[in-house]
């Protein structure tokens, strides 16, 4: 089976219970294999099989269970139609033969097309591809022509429950101090007269049926599909106010007291309006947590300046093809990923990577889309475009990890769907006991039963988990961090074991001169800088990734290389050449053996670089020792400081390499991995041990894991490139890849670190740990605001007549503001993961 993924915008949840229904009747259809609703994302993402289902009955289920889709509008300006025909040719392709194109219709007379989309399903190149294969075409669009019509249905949202709140203000204000005063006494016998609950009932009905018709719908919807939500809690308890009122006031009038005499219009009016309150601040707050993935959106070029018939040209950035050859001038955006062709500048990728010092670009490096050209003329090759660029990878990376699931919440879910039944359970046994059991009255009986259901607030379960991934998963992807999953990140922050693969982990992963070594007694060359020049120059033509090195490091100090004038590799001992009429040797103590060299003036030095595990490369200059040029893998600039950070957090440190162990001890002492000592951590507790793994076949890393893992020392994670070390970072419980800008393979690892420095580790854990740390803060509050609150509301405090009365006998307003900030008080804590500075912590 063919699978596909599609991730929706919704529109009209209310609570967890909302997402849960959703997720319930998406699953009923043929061909799903998982749906995930993220209630704080307000999106749905499903896994299907599209021979078997179509995206567009996805979006009428939606639709069908009471919520929705929202829907775009795009205009399309189209050529080539001649007459009245050819619109109805354009307007049945895109309303036959395109999947998410809700309506299009097309005026002859104007040549365009408006169409009405779902933007998750189709995209405006799609839809001019199907106009195209019809024999038509489409203008192309201006740079930033379309707009993000997910945003722009929020704000409408927002926009019209804003609208609702002020009316329900308007209304619920004069009604509170109306009824407030009359009850204390504060206004003439007048305010008892019948007409005055008349005046009440006029006051209390346009907030109960229009700025609270949301809440009746959202009932209806949610009882209709079997289930029942925060809707149907808000609608029962202001609804048994205002309908209880309503024929006290109708007996009062005809002259009855029967019923009661005490009305609570402005009890049901307060309740919508602070409920309202409550759920607007929410809306707000749930947008400012996906504030992280927008600005990554943001940060996309608009347009590229393109060569195109040897004329540069402006085009919109979707147009550029792979093959193209792109011109940035200096402080331009970098428009797509691709390599340099010509030009020289520095590039600022910090907001990608999380490098804060621009990285400098020549012929043949690479380029990351959205990054910014600092000071020099650059023209590259577009290597990668739409939705291949890093960036495109990385906030689709983002999304999918925003809107998975973690285990933590599962608990949430579980009580999030038995939660609206057992408070309506807990509403009828108070209305019950307080009546029959106590005596009390209907009256007090049912003030109590509207307290317990709209003080019940299930939208702080569903909201305690996800907003602080959203948050946690955006600061990450801000400095160059990027979860897979929110599983991953939960995984993270219980890790007990790191292992650092070696070579491109903590090393740089290639050959590098670290020492120039010239005979003090050779007096034709003897200076450094002599030496490696003619050793340079030997190794001029040489493929050798050690001939190489020698060569790269000249050239670093800018030193003129001749051209040899002979050359002769001798196999499995080194070189010999011909340098500017000088006889050049070059290799390993073979070599000079068979050249007849004496040793012993440079025989300490060789072991002490041995030691060090660094190659050393003897020279010698026409028969006499000239030098030794040391060549190693060097270890990457804040490995060590990466290590002890890691070690500070009492986590266990292995450096897993295929390297001798002599070799692999030097570099771990280097790296300030020492399996002899034992360090203390910052609060002087023991931090984490290290251990040195050599020998270790390319092949062999993933079962080097698993018996780390079945030594039960915890959760270890295992750090790699992301490409060579592909099955140990799937066996390990949390796989982190790290490289550099587009090299990174995201799709490989659980934890992806854009910046190739170790130091991203330790900073990745330490996010990991503040995020759970929130969610447990969330969670924590949303058990024990509804666990300490429902019983309040219920009235078992009321027997404690030290208490003052408003915890006895707690009134619905007091519980409906209660209510409305609850759900604020989880979304405004995780927010502050916002300010969270990426460091790692104990």
């Amino acid at each position: 089976m063919s699978e596909t993924q599609l991730t929706l915008p919704v529109l009209g949840m209310t609570c967890a219970n909302c997402s849960a229904t959703i997720e319930r009747n998406l699953k009923k259809l043929e061909g799903v294999a998982d749906v995930t609703v993220n209630y704080a994302a307000d999106k749905a993402t499903v896994i299907f099989d599209p021979a078997l289902l179509k995206q567009d009955d996805i979006v009428a289920r939606i639709r069908h269970v009471g919520y929705d889709v929202p829907v775009a509008k795009i205009e399309l300006p189209i050529t080539g139609m001649t007459c009245a025909n050819c619109a109805a040719a354009v307007e049945r392709t895109l309303n036959k033969k395109v999947p998410g194109v809700q309506q299009a219709t097309v005026n002859y007379a104007t040549e365009k097309a408006t169409v009405e989309y779902v933007p998750g399903l189709v995209s405006r190149r799609e839809m001019t591809a199907a106009i195209q294969r019809a024999g038509y075409g489409v203008l192309e669009a201006a740079a930033g022509e379309l707009e993000d019509v997910e945003q722009a249905a929020r704000q409408a949202e927002i926009k019209d429950q804003t609208r609702k709140f002020w009316i329900g203000v308007a209304f619920s204000l004069p009604l509170f101090l109306l009824s407030m005063s009359r009850d204390f006494g504060l206004l003439g016998a007048w305010s008892h007269q019948s007409w005055v609950n008349w005046l009440m009932l006029a006051m209390a009905a346009p907030v109960q049926f229009y700025v609270g018709w949301d809440y009746y719908t959202g009932a209806w919807n949610s009882l209709r599909n079997g289930s029942a939500n925060m809707d149907v809690l808000v609608a029962m308890g202001s609804s048994a106010a205002f309908f209880y009122s309503a024929p006290v006031t109708i007996a009062l009038t005809m002259g009855s007291a029967a019923l009661g005499e005490h009305v609570y219009f402005e009890t049901a009016a307060v309740i919508i309006t602070l409920i309202k309150l409550g759920k607007l601040l929410e809306a707000r707050a749930k947008g400012k947590t996906g504030a992280a993935i927008k600005k990554l959106m943001g940060l996309r070029a608009k347009t590229a300046r393109v060569l195109r018939d040897a004329q540069e040209v402006d085009i919109p950035v979707e147009d550029v093809i792979a093959g193209d050859l792109v011109i940035v001038r200096p402080g331009e955006k970098i428009p797509v990923d691709g390599v340099v062709v010509e030009g020289r500048s520095a590039v600022d990728e910090s907001m990608l990577t999380g490098e804060s010092l621009p990285v400098n670009k020549k012929p043949g490096d690479e380029l990351i889309g959205a990054t910014l050209n600092k000071n020099g003329r650059l023209k590259f090759e577009a290597a990668k475009v739409g939705a291949e660029t890093a960036l495109a990878q990385i906030v689709r990376l983002v999304q999918e990890a925003q809107g998975s699931k973690a285990p933590i919440q599962r608990l949430a879910d579980q009580v999030a769907a038995i939660f609206a039944p057992v408070v309506l359970a807990l509403a009828a046994i108070t209305l019950l006991a307080w009546w029959v059991v106590v005596g009390a009255g209907f009256t007090p009986a049912m003030i109590r039963m509207v307290a317990v259901l709209v003080i019940a607030c299930p939208c702080a379960l569903g909201l305690a988990t996800p907003t602080a991934i959203m948050v946690g998963t955006g600061k990450g992807a801000e400095n160059g961090i990027l979860f897979k999953n929110s599983e991953a990140l939960e995984r993270a922050h219980a890790l007990k074991t790191i292992v650092l693969d070696k070579t491109g982990t903590i090393t740089v992963g290639q050959p590098a001169v670290t020492d120039i070594i010239a005979n003090a007694t050779d007096k034709g060359s003897g200076a450094a800088d002599d030496l490696l020049r003619l050793a340079a120059s030997a190794e001029r033509g040489s493929e050798h990734p050690l001939g190489e090195a020698i060569v790269k490091a000249a050239k670093n100090k800018n030193l003129s290389l001749a051209e040899p004038e002979s050359f002769e590799a001798v196999a499995g001992q080194g070189i010999i050449a011909q340098i500017e009429g000088r006889k050049v040797a070059l290799g390993n103590l073979k070599l000079m053996d068979a050249q007849g060299v004496s040793l012993k003036a440079l025989q300490a030095d060789v072991e002490r670089l041995q030691s060090e595990a660094k190659t050393a490369m003897w020279t010698a200059i026409d028969g006499e020792l000239a030098g030794l040029i040391a060549v190693a893998d060097t270890i990457k600039e804040g490995s060590r400081e990466a290590v002890a950070e890691l070690h500070r957090l009492g986590l266990n440190v292995v450096m897993l390499t295929g390297d001798n162990r002599a070799t692999a001890e030097a570099i771990a002492r280097e790296a300030g991995i020492d399996p002899s000592t034992l360090r203390q951590a910052q609060d002087g507790a023991n931090s984490g041990r290290s251990r040195i793994v050599a020998e270790v076949l390319p092949g062999d890393k993933a079962a080097e894991v698993k018996r780390l893992q079945a030594q039960g020392d915890g959760l270890v994670a295992m750090v790699g490139d992301g490409i060579n070390d592909a099955p140990a970072l799937a066996q390990a419980d949390v796989g982190i890849a790290i490289g550099t800008g587009a090299d990174v393979a995201m799709e490989t690892a659980d934890l992806t670190l854009m910046r190739g420095d170790l130091r991203s580790v330790a900073q990745a854990i330490a996010l990991s740990k503040a995020t759970m740390r929130t969610i447990k803060q969330n969670l924590f509050w949303a058990f024990f605001y509804n666990i300490a609150l429902i019983p309040i509301a219920m009235g078992v405090l009321y027997p404690f007549t030290s208490l003052p009365m408003m915890l006895r006998s707690l009134h619905p307003v007091l519980a409906a503001f209660a209510m409305a900030f609850s759900s604020v008080t989880v979304v405004t804590n995780s927010l502050r993961l916002r300010k969270f500075k990426i460091k790692s912590e104990k």
